[in-house]
């Protein structure tokens, strides 16, 4: 069973491991079949999501996670946020809020994130 405090933990660990551009840590957060779409309707299965934000043009500086709202379905829970980012690319740094959600697993006891999607843009 997941918890919230467990669930929001493993958020915040996935949006400092962006910020430090650790990989590693970022990859064993996602799950194998994890996809995530952009607020640019991008869509990125786990090796091309952490590509990107690790070694591709994004450069994190941090994410903030604002006013999280976590939904528990025995092992799966839901979390909706607005997410403050601060993030470099090739077009300049910029920062950007947005709603954000998330929906994490525990799997062979380990928090997981299945899916996000981020946007649009506030």
């Amino acid at each position: 069973m997941l918890t919230q405090d467990e669930v929001l933990k493993a958020a915040v660990e996935r949006a400092d491991a962006l910020a430090r551009r650790d990989g590693e840590s970022l990859i064993r957060l996602l799950h194998p079949k994890f996809c995530w779409i952009s607020h640019q309707g991008e869509r990125f299965d786990r090796d091309t999501y952490v590509r990107s934000n690790i070694g591709g043009q994004n450069n994190w500086h941090s994410q903030t996670l604002e006013q999280p709202t976590i939904t528990i379905f025995c092992t799966t829970a839901v979390l909706t946020c607005i997410a403050s980012d601060d993030v470099s690319t090739a077009a300049g740094r910029r920062q950007n809020r947005m709603p954000m959600t998330q929906v994490w697993i525990r799997e062979e006891g380990s928090t997981l994130l299945v899916a996000g999607h981020a946007g649009p843009l506030l």
